[in-house]
């Protein structure tokens, strides 16, 4: 089956022809470093996947490592991550620790030979996932960014209709939530480009906005919200012949609305007429269960299957996310980032976090 003829949700890696749909069921052992609540949730979906077994947990504090691994039913549990990482039945590591701590954690994991999917945000600027990259590729082991946002079948879906041109071409992106959720839309929006300038409100960790500028007249508007309130969080490709919706919440959607106007474009204000909608849902797998859990935290399962496909396959990426878009949203992140404690960013740039002016 050519990748024309595939069901649009099929995983990019699949699509593309670079792995098998029935490598989920390669074995992988996993181990996890990080006894969270992330972790947790982690554990309950990925242990659906048809190859994955979990052989090890451990955490800085022995006590919560052996806690959460007798309320998961996981054989083994270390205060500390070294003997862990010595173990050779674990193939694999998932990282579920803070971010600030992602780098040095991802690198003991690299050092042991061991193939690696680190939560996002993947490290806390590009230079150090460049550092991180490196490592890993030297080491010829996967360190794989956990974006899952990518591998979700509506997001899936959305990627395949922009690749294939059903929208035209992407003008402009509009999502709201997070820093790191909104740049990696704006990244899947427009491919390689990198933004030629980049505009902020608000202050660190806190409310506001940004504007992204692409070459050729395109735009990224990001909303970055507050909490708690009540946010829409969608996420809008707006292309020259169509539009794509993926529905709240966007982070990790289960549904997405596409329109495509009869006329081109449909200019709903001025013709009355609004572009036929197609709307389409993709139900996460009902075998999970995930008490307490965020939403639609049983999707962690895709980019976990992803990593089975993609390592038997010989890769040591995936194309959901790859180590260079991961840096290009990263370059991002520090832009945004710096913009907002008034520092340059590392692309011509204006911010109005200090006399909280509009965006001119």
């Amino acid at each position: 089956m050519n990748a024309h003829e595939m069901p649009p949700e099929t995983p990019r890696d699949i699509r593309l022809g670079l792995t098998r749909a029935e490598d989920t069921a390669f074995p992988l052992r996993w181990g996890i470093i990080g006894a969270g609540d992330i972790s947790r949730q982690w554990a309950l979906a990925s242990g659906q996947c048809a190859g994955a077994s979990i052989a090890a947990v451990a955490a800085r504090d022995g006590g919560d490592a052996v806690a959460f691994a007798t309320a998961l039913g996981i054989e083994r549990a270390y205060g500390g991550y070294e003997q862990l990482l010595a173990a050779p039945d674990v193939d694999a590591v998932y990282i579920g620790t803070i971010d600030r701590l992602h780098k040095e954690h991802s690198l003991m994991a690299i050092a042991a030979g061991k193939h690696v999917l680190c939560e996002k945000a993947l490290a806390k600027s590009a230079k150090e996932a460049r550092e991180m990259y490196a490592a890993a590729n030297a080491r010829r082991v996967m360190l794989q960014d956990g974006m899952w946002t990518r591998y979700m079948p509506a997001v899936e879906h959305a990627r395949a209709l922009i690749e294939t041109g059903a929208i035209g071409d992407v003008l402009m992106l509009q999502a709201d939530f997070d820093t790191y959720y909104t740049t990696q839309a704006a990244t899947l929006a427009f491919g390689e480009a990198k933004p030629i300038r980049v505009q902020v409100a608000g202050k660190h960790y806190g409310p506001g906005g940004a504007i992204l500028e692409y070459s050729g007249n395109r735009f990224a508007n990001l909303a970055f919200i507050p909490y708690p309130s009540e946010f829409p969080e969608v996420t809008e490709f707006i292309g020259s012949k169509g539009r794509i919706t993926l529905e709240q919440p966007a982070h990790c959607p289960t549904r997405l609305t596409v329109r495509i106007p009869e006329e081109t474009p449909s200019r709903y204000c001025n013709t009355g007429k609004p572009a036929p909608e197609q709307r389409y849902e993709y139900a996460l797998p009902d075998t999970i269960k995930i008490p307490n859990g965020h939403p639609n935290q049983a999707g962690f399962i895709y980019q976990t299957e992803a990593v089975h496909r993609c390592l038997a396959a010989g890769l040591l990426q995936c194309p959901q996310i790859d180590q260079q878009e991961s840096i290009r949203n990263l370059e991002v992140l520090d832009s945004i980032h710096a913009l907002k404690e008034g520092e340059p960013g590392p692309v011509p740039s204006k911010s109005s976090a200090k006399n909280h002016s509009n965006y001119g």
